[in-house]
């Protein structure tokens, strides 16, 4: 993609106030929000009740933020109890999550799975294509086959980065990094401006509060020039930046904050980097 137009806007929404979405029988809501290649259901699961997949056409990924999360996932001939903070990659079929404890669950759909696009309150900001954004194609089965993989982040070491330490795996649609937690602000100093060519950043904030700093570069067309925005955040609240808009994002809460950024397909250039990725060798590369 040689030629960058200028991007959309950024999409951003508060998660868990107002109506839900979606209100299941045993009461359990949703909040549905999309970007150009997912949609994120965002859950507040009552204890006992189910969240059912019955053709699924692709891997997706439930998150648990929450260290009082509780579920038990189920496909066909596996059954897999998670408690805690984890990222659970689920196959591809039939599959049910059921509430062990009330919690909020998040779960992530490619945009294969037509039937969620409408339901994503933000969905007319993608009756087009975005321009700047490469269409999904997912990355190569994971060799093992599919089947509900946990991955509990207490369990997993922390990737060593001088800026933004986190624990991050994929599979074969998504790639999750759940950021360490920050216990309060982060020094205003040390932020990390940065943009991306061809792919959106999926920001979610699960604890405390955030700025998304945003700068839109300017085209030749003065018309469409932005004002720099400062977007205030709290939790839980979702936030998709497009490309090429230059982003960082800056912890401002007195207490514990937490982001999770979200990549759908997987980033290359994080799987390129040797031991980046802490499953790396569950799920192959696609080829060069």
């Amino acid at each position: 993609m040689t030629t960058l137009a200028t991007p959309p806007d950024v999409e951003f929404s508060d998660l868990g106030t107002g109506d839900p979405d979606e209100t299941t029988p045993g009461g359990s809501s949703t909040w549905y929000f999309r970007g150009h290649n997912f949609v994120l259901a965002h859950t507040t699961l009552v204890a006992g009740d189910v969240l059912e997949r019955s053709d699924q056409p692709d891997e997706y990924v439930l998150i648990l933020p929450y260290e009082e999360c509780s579920v038990e996932v189920r496909a066909p001939g596996e059954v897999e109890p998670v408690s805690g903070k984890a990222v659970v990659m689920v196959p591809p079929g039939a599959s049910t999550i059921s509430g062990v404890a009330d919690c909020t669950v998040v779960r992530l759909f490619s945009s294969r799975s037509t039937d969620l696009l409408d339901k994503a309150r933000n969905r007319d900001a993608y009756a087009d294509p975005h321009p700047n954004t490469k269409p999904f194609e997912p990355w190569p089965d994971p060799p093992e086959g599919y089947r509900i993989r946990p991955y509990r982040l207490a369990d997993l070491q922390v990737t060593q980065d001088a800026i933004r330490p986190g624990q991050i795996v994929r599979c074969s649609t998504f790639m999750i990094n759940f950021l360490a937690p920050r216990i309060g602000p982060r020094d205003p100093n040390t932020l990390s401006p940065h943009d991306h060519d061809d792919f959106e950043q999926c920001s979610l904030a699960v604890e405390g509060e955030y700025v998304h700093h945003l700068r839109t570069p300017w085209s030749k067309r003065r018309t469409e020039w932005r004002e720099d925005r400062h977007l205030r955040c709290g939790s839980p609240s979702v936030a998709v930046i497009p490309p090429p808009m230059l982003h960082t994002s800056e912890a401002v809460g007195s207490g514990t904050n937490q982001l999770i950024d979200i990549f759908c397909p997987p980033r290359l250039d994080f799987s390129l980097q040797p031991g980046r990725v802490l499953n790396e060798d569950t799920y192959p590369l696609p080829n060069q």
